[in-house]
C-alpha cells in the first residue's frame, strides 16, 4: 500500500560513481523505493560523464558569497538539487577502502554553497550507501566519512538502526555490478532500513518545522512499513 502526504518529501539520490553500474543501481533502486512504498518526490544526480572540478580552496565563495568559481556540472545542476531536497542519499562505490574522488568532490564543492548562505542545509536528512567488490572492504568507513559530511553541514544522518544496518546501506557487488548487489539480500535489507529511517526522520522535521503532528498510522501501513 502507498501511503502519501498532502506535501510529500523530496529526496535527492546522487551517486559518486564514474560507472552506470552497482552504485547507479542501488540509488536508483532507493530512489524508486521512495517513490512507490513511502509517495516521495525524487530527483537524481549521476558523476558519470560529469565536469566535476576539485575544491582548490581559493576561497572565492567565502570573499564573495556568490558561489563557486568553478562553472562546471555540479554549479550548474546539483546546487539547485541539494536546495530543493529535504533529504538526500548519497551512494559511492568503494575505492581504496573509502568513497571515490567524485563523491568526495561533490562534498567538498558544497562548501561554497554554504558559504553564500550557512544554513542552506540545515536539518536536511541525508543517508549513505557503500557497494564494494569484498564482503569487507571499506563500505563502513565510506559511509562514515558521508555521514560526517552531514554533521560538518549541520544536516541530520540517519542510519538503520541496531541488528541489521548500522551505518547505512552496506553492500557487496562480488565484482559483478548490478546483477551482484541485486543479488545481496543482506545489503537489501540495510538499504529498505535505513531508507525506512531516512523517511521518518524527514516527516517529523517536516511536521515539527511546519508546527503540525504527524497522523497516526493505519494498522495495514505499519505492516507495509514493518516489512
Amino acid at each position: 500500500m502507498q501511503e502519501t502526504e498532502a506535501k510529500p518529501i523530496r529526496i535527492l539520490g546522487i551517486s559518486g560513481s564514474p560507472r552506470n553500474m552497482a552504485t547507479d543501481f542501488l540509488v536508483r533502486e532507493a530512489l524508486k523505493i521512495a517513490e512507490e512504498k513511502y509517495g516521495a518526490e525524487t530527483d537524481y544526480f549521476s558523476a558519470k560523464g560529469k565536469k566535476l572540478n576539485f575544491c582548490i580552496h581559493c576561497d572565492f565563495c567565502l570573499k564573495t558569497k556568490e558561489g563557486c568559481i568553478h562553472k562546471d556540472d555540479i554549479s550548474a545542476e546539483l546546487y539547485d538539487k541539494m536546495i530543493w531536497a529535504d533529504a538526500w542519499i548519497i551512494g559511492t562505490p568503494v575505492y581504496q577502502g573509502t568513497l571515490s574522488a567524485q563523491t568526495k568532490t561533490i562534498m567538498d564543492r558544497c562548501r561554497a554553497i554554504v558559504a553564500k548562505n550557512p544554513k542552506v542545509f540545515l536539518n536536511k536528512v541525508g543517508m549513505g550507501i557503500a557497494d564494494g567488490g569484498d564482503r569487507i572492504g571499506g563500505q563502513e568507513p565510506a559511509i562514515q566519512t558521508i555521514l560526517n559530511f552531514y554533521v560538518i553541514n549541520e544536516m541530520i544522518p540517519v542510519g538503520g538502526g541496531s541488528f541489521g544496518a548500522n551505518l547505512g546501506g552496506t553492500f557487496w557487488s562480488k565484482d559483478k555490478g548490478e546483477e551482484g548487489v541485486s543479488e545481496d539480500s543482506e545489503g537489501m535489507r540495510s538499504l529498505r532500513r535505513t531508507l525506512k529511517k531516512l523517511v521518518q526522520t524527514t516527516r517529523l522535521v517536516k511536521n515539527a518545522s511546519s508546527g503540525t503532528e504527524s497522523k497516526p498510522q493505519s494498522s495495514e501501513t505499519q505492516k507495509e512499513e514493518s516489512k
